[in-house]
């Protein structure tokens, strides 16, 4: 379904239209031709990218939770991962959100990443919840044991499940790794 929130086409398409139909109009009636007639538009086009700008869909929102958490692991930082998990949060290896966040803490002690690249896959939402798909070229920190014992970069596949709180943001719920490299996996492997 398409939103007019969700992009301002709907409004400039609209205002378009509306330039259209007042040029059709002016040639028409000549002599009701006004200066103010022209605001039409140009308030449809303001009013285009205001509503852009000051409203933020789930799309968004859920955009930005994601580039969060690419940016917390990035940057090494627990505490920013831990803000955006849901606290009924589960996954395959992780019983609560609490487990994950040891997880994280102890994985990212020591330099790890220097710097992560997102391609969002998919998002489907249907609130309260959603899934999204994303994939995330991982290039490892050259003092890390990875990058010395194993590789370099590598290309990750995640999958989280989010569920949208009261007050209208969006957490994670769930996380499962599905790939790495393009060869299936899951946390149990990457342990």
């Amino acid at each position: 379904m398409f939103d007019i929130f969700e992009h301002p086409w709907g409004l400039l398409t609209l205002a378009v239209v509306t330039l259209l139909i007042l040029l059709m109009f002016r040639r028409i009636f000549p002599e009701k031709r006004h200066w103010w007639q022209w605001l039409l538009p140009a308030f449809l086009i303001a009013a285009a990218f205001g509503l852009d700008a000051l409203v933020q869909t789930d799309l968004e929102k859920i955009n930005a939770v994601i580039s969060t958490a690419v940016k917390a692991v990035e940057e090494e930082n627990p505490d920013a991962i831990e803000t955006i998990i849901s606290n009924s949060y589960h996954d395959s290896f992780h019983p609560t959100k609490e487990a994950l966040i040891s997880h994280c803490s102890a994985r990212l002690s020591e330099p790890l990443v220097e710097k992560n690249i997102k391609r969002i896959v998919s998002i489907d939402i249907s609130p309260p919840e959603a899934t999204a798909v994303f994939t995330v070229r991982i290039v490892f920190d050259k003092r890390s044991y990875v990058y010395r014992d194993f590789k370099q970069f590598m290309l990750a596949k995640i999958e989280l499940d989010l569920q949208k709180e009261l007050d209208k943001s969006w957490l994670i719920n769930r996380a499962e790794i599905l790939e790495i490299d393009r060869q299936p996996v899951n946390w149990r492997d990457i342990r």
